[in-house]
């Protein structure tokens, strides 16, 4: 494993509709309360559908142009190379990667919104997984609090592992309104630390509100961000 890239952040998860953008949106609300717009750098990789690309264009005044957000675009709800293939086209990573590296040399801090889970395949040949350790990007992994969290997150950070990549922690997520026994019944953070010997970095709270950007920000404060964020 190379040295992993200090003022870059992969926001991965165990798979999708687990709170990644919701968790990205948040950590960065939190460092533009503090920071100047053009100290941060955002990007989705490759974007299948709409989703991520309008939301963080709606909710930030991004400092960057439409192609070094998302780099990769293409119509169709699938995994990339599906959608890709729809277009008769192929996904381009030296696009991503000539966007990436310019944010991370241009800016303090760069997050980036991983698709899926760390298995979801990005290419024909690549996964999460892959891309990360080729990047040397270090992640956080996103893990939504329900039942069968304690086995997905073991089984994503022993792929973590496999790929040797940097793992800066956990963030549990709350998809839907749970209560206090829900939440310690589903993803008990003691039992996942003890399995993945990895820190569990806070928990975000179901937020039906997504575009408040003052919840947001609570939400990034209440988590353990000196794991998070460049120092």
């Amino acid at each position: 494993m190379g040295t992993p890239i200090k003022n870059g952040l992969l926001i991965t998860g165990t798979d999708t509709d687990v709170g990644k953008t919701i968790v990205t949106s948040a950590i960065a609300a939190y460092w533009l309360q503090h920071h100047a717009a053009d100290s941060l750098g955002l990007m989705k990789p490759v974007q299948s559908g709409l989703g991520d690309f309008e939301t963080y264009t709606r909710l930030f005044d991004l400092k960057q142009s439409a192609e070094s957000i998302t780099p990769q675009r293409f119509a169709a709800p699938l995994a990339p190379p599906l959608a890709a293939a729809q277009e008769g086209k192929r996904i381009d990573l030296t696009i991503v990667w000539h966007y990436l590296s310019q944010l991370l040399a241009e800016r303090q801090f760069v997050l980036v919104e991983a698709l899926g889970g760390l298995g979801s395949p990005v290419t024909d040949e690549w996964t999460i997984a892959d891309l990360a350790a080729a990047w040397h990007l270090p992640i956080v992994l996103v893990v939504p609090v329900k039942l069968g969290a304690i086995a997905q997150t073991v089984a994503n950070v022993a792929l973590a592992r496999q790929h040797q990549l940097s793992v800066r922690g956990i963030v549990l997520n709350c998809t839907a309104p749970l209560t206090a026994e829900e939440r310690q019944n589903w993803a008990p953070i003691d039992l996942i630390e003890r399995l993945t010997q990895l820190p569990v970095l806070g928990a975000m709270p179901y937020l039906p509100q997504t575009d408040d950007i003052s919840a947001l920000v609570q939400a990034a404060s209440d988590l353990k961000l000196e794991a998070l964020l460049p120092h």
